[in-house]
């Protein structure tokens, strides 16, 4: 009997275009979950190669690496520079209708 091998799942071998990168991002935007959606904007900053993220946002590949993990608390400036260089824009939509006084 062979023992069956596996590896783990990677979301990021499966975000190969804009739509799907947005996509995932908005699912992680959902959970309302800081720590996930810091992993999540990770999972997308190595689909698009972190590397060009990393020259692009002006911030160090290990300081992404750091700031974009599970564990990580980026500052929203972090957020925003890694955003933009993904091609993305982040956006908000009324949870309900409310009016202003």
């Amino acid at each position: 009997m062979s023992t069956l091998k596996t590896q783990p799942f990677d979301p990021a071998a499966y975000l190969d275009d804009s739509e799907s990168l947005a996509a995932y991002m908005s699912e992680a935007l959902a959970t309302e979950d800081p720590a996930f959606i810091a992993d999540a904007l990770g999972v997308v900053a190595r689909a698009r190669g972190m590397s060009e993220i990393a020259r692009e946002s002006g911030l160090s590949r290990e300081s992404l690496y750091r700031a974009l993990s599970p564990d990580g608390n980026p500052e929203f400036n972090t957020i925003l520079r890694v955003v933009r260089s993904l091609g993305l824009r982040l956006s908000t939509t009324p949870l309900e209708e409310r009016k202003i006084a």
